[in-house]
């Protein structure tokens, strides 16, 4: 088992920090150095369906851990991420498209997406500052 609660502390280690990259450099790089929004975009939201599918692995994988009920900031986590990416996402790219989706504009689906995916990373950060889920 100690391997395995190794192996599964690699992969949360990895899944918060792109979580965190994603956030800080990817995303705010990929605006800045590519010049057709539409494009970067594109690459962003694609990059956000990983991070979706990611923290969703490591919260399954978390439900074999034997202290399976400390892991709940990660499964909180996860859970922000898939409604982000089920919920969410589908509304943004309608709203990009059309002007509004179920009356909200593109910006305020944006700030909607911004708080969830910073709630999803904060989870994380408390989960490993508090140590909870070994």
């Amino acid at each position: 088992m100690s391997k395995f609660l190794g192996a599964f502390r690699v992969l949360l280690v990895l899944w918060a920090g792109s979580l965190w990259c994603m956030a800080l450099i990817v995303a705010p790089t990929l605006f800045h150095a590519q010049h057709d929004r539409e494009l970067a975009g594109m690459l962003a939201g694609r990059l956000f369906t990983i991070e979706a599918y990611l923290g969703i692995a490591t919260a399954a994988i978390a439900l074999l851990l034997p202290a399976r009920a400390k892991f709940r900031c990660g499964y909180a986590a996860a859970a922000l991420l898939a409604i982000l990416q089920w919920v969410i996402g589908p509304r943004l790219i309608e709203a990009h498209a059309r002007g509004l989706a179920w009356g909200l504009g593109f910006g305020a689906w944006h700030g909607i997406a911004a708080l969830l995916y910073g709630g999803a990373c904060v989870a994380l950060l408390l989960l490993i500052w508090n140590d909870d889920f070994r």
